[in-house]
This record gives structure tokens, sequence and C-alpha cells, in this order.
């Protein structure tokens, strides 16, 4: 199945905002957003495999192989001025996509929206964790309603895509020597995210040769459950 679902059709779009989703997360997180957004702008969400419409097909365990997939079906969309925006581990599924696609010689990907995540974070190493302590982690965070955690046929579901997705992000590194991005780069964090402080999102102006900008909201790791209004707005501002 496709990795791109479209949530809003315009007509005559002008301008494209792609979400990759968090650990554990599947393009429906997104879906609220077309509300908050221009009806020029076309919204889509990419859907990792393993979950939701893609529930029945292998999750994926690598980075590589992922961005791949992913720019390739973005590259083929037709060219549009396109934004990224993942929160997350989806802030780096986004950048290594974004590097493909610049590497292709693709222009029209005009910047990228990193959420949640440092450039060079530290490992959370709870990959490995028992199950309880990766559900304590996942509910420490606050991004999955804690309930569904208190059905045992919820959590079998779930905790494997968290584990896989855990682990990918974990032992993903940035190649040596990869490339400045040409695209600009915004960050966006919350002030009380324990995964990322201010002067850690600060230093993805260190990862484009192009404008940088950070951007600071209230609230903890998921603080975009909360202002997805104003997030959203500032995704596309300016464009």
């Amino acid at each position: 199945m496709p990795y791109l679902v479209r949530h809003t059709s315009p007509a005559a779009p002008a301008l494209r905002l792609v979400c990759f989703p968090h650990a554990g997360g599947g393009a429906s997180y997104f879906r609220g957003w077309a509300r908050h957004l221009a009806p020029s702008v076309e919204l889509l969400a990419v859907q990792y495999p393993g979950r939701e419409s893609r529930f029945t097909e292998p999750l994926v365990g690598e980075m590589a192989p992922l961005a791949e997939a992913v720019s390739t079906e973005l590259a083929a969309e037709p060219p549009l001025p396109t934004v990224l925006f993942g929160h997350s581990m989806g802030a780096m599924v986004a950048y290594e996509a974004l590097l493909r696609l610049e590497a292709s010689g693709a222009t029209h990907f005009t910047r990228l929206c990193a959420s949640g995540h440092a450039l060079d974070a530290t490992p959370a190493g709870v990959a490995e964790d028992t199950d309880a302590e990766l559900i304590a982690s996942v509910k420490a965070l606050g991004g999955t309603n804690a309930a569904v955690w208190d059905s045992p046929d919820l959590s079998e579901i779930l905790l494997p895509i968290i584990r896989n997705d855990y682990r990918l992000i974990d032992t993903y590194r940035r190649a040596p020597g990869t490339p400045l991005l040409r695209a600009e780069v915004r960050a966006f964090s919350g002030d009380a995210d324990p995964r990322i402080t201010p002067e850690q999102a600060a230093l993805w102006a260190g990862a484009t040769k192009g404008p940088f900008s950070a951007h600071l909201f209230e609230g903890a790791h998921f603080y975009l459950t909360d202002h997805a209004a104003q997030v959203a707005h500032h995704a596309v501002a300016g464009l």
C-alpha cells in the first residue's frame, strides 16, 4: 500500500504539507490539521507499515529503507511547494527523506519542520526494556491515551509497533559527511519536553545552508496536540 495518505485534495493546490508521525503513530494523528489550514493547502501524512490501514504489513525496522520508500513516493507527486513536518521519530524520517529528495535534484521541497527531536539525539535506550518499562516510558511522554494500555488486547497490538520504532530511532545515526540541506529548517519543541531542550533544538541550524528558525511552544513532548492550530500555521507560514 502507499506510504502517503491524502487528508485534503484541493482542486487547485498552492502548497503541500506532508506530516511524518512519531514512534507508534499513524497518519490519522494529523487528520484534524485540515481545519487549521487554508483550503489551498494539500495535506498529506505518511503511513508507516504495520499500523492503521497498513496493519497487516511487516514493520520497517531501519531508517534507510523507510526514508527511501517515502522519498520515492514524494518524488512521484506533482511538483508543488512542499513542507515536510515530522514529529519525534518522524522528524528524522522527514530529514532523511529530504536528504534523498535534494540529492535527486528536487527543488520544490522548500522547508523542513523538525519537531520534538534533536538532530543528533542521544538514544533513549528503551527499545529493549521489559513490556512494563516500555509502557511506562510511553505513558510518561503522554502521546498515547493511557487507557489503551489498560487493555491487554490493545497492548499486545501496540507494543511490537512501539518497540520497533524505538529501536529504529535508537539505532539511527547520521552518515558521516551528510550534506547540508538547501531547504529552510524550522525547529519546533515544547518548553517542558524531557527529550529536547531549546538549546538542542537550536542545533538544527547546523543541518542547513538555508534559513533557520526555532519555535518554542508551551507543553511537553506532545505539545502539538494542544496547539495544533498554532503549529500548523507556523509550519506553512510565509509560503
